[in-house]
């Protein structure tokens, strides 16, 4: 046999592989890009929701990576600035943007809030993730004209651009007052376990329906 001849035909083929594979690695990584309702304000990082949610997924030998760059206080702006860094070194399949948050408290125009979170979409697309849009809803007492304005930013994006848009979760939690930091604006400890299970249960179907 012609060693010489067999490696030349298979190391191309097997070149490709390697690529492939290592694609296949990236490809289960989901990016959670979002401010303090996901970094786990004032807790230990690993007692946040996107940390429970990456252990429930171990546990459910499921391949999925989550990886967490959540910052409190983060604004949309400073969101998207960290965003081509992240894709770059993790290059993940799917983009979580849970944004805007702390833009709406502050009263920022509405119209930066959206460029901001479109720079987002498509850096993500771009990069050749999936972004999946979180709505973001404001507390009442920042005028009817304006939480409705900022309410209907998100899925106006999401249609526009044709991504998923996933339901707040905090509309959840606001109704456990148990589950509510004294702030009355940021889940506690015990609200984390609810908030990974009911991201996981809308979660799965969108990526496995993009697997």
């Amino acid at each position: 046999m012609n060693f010489k001849n067999v490696f030349r035909w298979h190391f191309p083929f097997l070149t490709l592989l390697s690529l492939v594979s290592v694609r296949a690695l990236a490809a289960d990584t989901l990016l959670v890009l979002g401010d303090s309702l996901s970094a786990g304000y004032r807790m230990p990082a690993a007692r946040a929701w996107p940390a429970l949610l990456a252990a429930r997924w171990q546990q459910d030998d499921n391949a999925i990576r989550v990886v967490n760059a959540s910052i409190s206080g983060d604004t949309a702006t400073q969101g998207v600035a960290r965003l081509p860094a992240l894709l770059l070194q993790h290059k993940p399949r799917w983009v979580v943007i849970e944004l805007g948050g702390n833009d709406g408290l502050r009263g920022f125009p509405p119209s930066q809030i959206e460029q901001d979170l479109v720079k987002a979409i498509t850096l993500s697309q771009q990069a050749g993730a999936q972004p999946l849009l979180m709505q973001i809803r404001l507390p009442p007492n920042y005028g009817k004209r304006y939480t409705e304005t900022f309410s209907a930013i998100y899925p106006a994006l999401a249609s526009r651009y044709a991504v998923p848009l996933l339901p707040f979760f905090m509309e959840q939690v606001y109704l456990r007052p148990e589950w509510m930091q004294d702030d009355g604006i940021h889940p506690n400890p015990d609200a984390q376990p609810f908030i990974a299970q009911w991201m996981a249960d809308r979660l799965l179907p969108l990526l496995k329906h993009e697997s």
